[in-house]
């Protein structure tokens, strides 16, 4: 194997989505436990959510290879670097590690991957033109990372957990929308039923902004119940100034480059999520 294939066969696993979700899985572990889980349960829960969403990335790939020929002809598949085949393969393999690292945890766990398995599967395959439902699979598929972090642990119903795997799917949904308003003619082009389609990019725009709204009204929510400690606070506040500004941005149709802000709000987000386990790790 040459040295450029296992490179490319590296850069389909997009290591800093994949371990994104991962960190979402150990985060829900430390908080539904308010203590540090065993190596086993971090280890179990972090590898089966990071190889189930590599696997989905893996895939995205191999059913997008003849748009990404137009839109992002570097990528290892239209490049050449990596075949069809060999991506499908890894995508097995993966998928494979995935499930029997999530049956080392139990069979709840385990049935809880097949059905993200499966959304990302059918996501890729069939729904991703669909519009709504589409993005709801996504964000679907992202906040199940936290159930699945609650659940590796015994503590599947605990109220924080799913609080955030909600604000996470919200959050994630309101970034789907908004990059599709960005992108309402590539959706024309490729038969998307997308809400920028149906309603414009500057109305789907609004919904999108009223998304992220709905996030920000919420946040404070863990602190009024008690679910989260005070000291959660600071990463909180900074994400929902960062929320603030981004959706301003976003709703002025005059600012180039907003793709931008899409991005900033979900690595404000990653690096909460960072912050959350640092505090959760100095605080025990």
């Amino acid at each position: 194997m040459t040295k450029s294939k296992l490179i490319g066969l590296f850069r389909l696993f997009r290591f800093e989505l994949s371990c994104s979700a991962g960190a979402c899985a150990l985060l829900a572990e430390l908080l539904a436990l308010g203590s540090l889980p065993s190596f086993r349960q971090a280890a179990y829960g972090f590898l089966t959510i990071f190889f189930i969403s590599a696997t989905a990335l893996i895939l995205n790939d191999c059913f997008d290879i003849e748009t990404d020929r137009i839109n992002a002809p570097s990528r290892p598949l239209p490049s050449g670097v990596v075949t069809k085949t060999e991506a499908i393969l890894l995508a097995t393999v993966v998928a494979l590690l995935g499930f029997l690292s999530g049956l080392m945890i139990g069979v709840e766990a385990f049935f809880v991957v097949c059905i993200v398995w499966v959304a990302g599967f059918l996501y890729n395959w069939r729904l991703k033109k669909s519009g709504l439902i589409g993005n709801l699979i996504v964000g679907f598929s992202v906040g199940m990372s936290f159930v699945f972090g609650g659940i590796t642990v015994g503590q599947p119903y605990e109220k924080i957990v799913w609080f955030l795997a909600l604000t996470t799917m919200i959050v994630d949904l309101g970034e789907e929308i908004a990059a599709d308003a960005l992108d309402v003619e590539g959706d024309r082009k490729t038969g998307s039923r997308s809400l920028a389609v149906r309603f414009g990019p500057e109305r789907t725009m609004k919904i999108a902004a009223a998304i992220f709204g709905i996030v920000i009204a919420g946040s404070a929510l863990p602190f009024i119940f008690g679910w989260l400690e005070w000291f959660y606070l600071p990463p909180i506040v900074i994400f929902d100034a960062v929320i603030i500004y981004s959706a301003r941005r976003l709703l002025n149709p005059r600012i180039p480059d907003r793709i931008n802000d899409i991005r900033r709000i979900y690595l404000s987000g990653s690096v909460m999520i960072v912050a959350f386990i640092i505090i959760r790790l100095v605080v025990n």
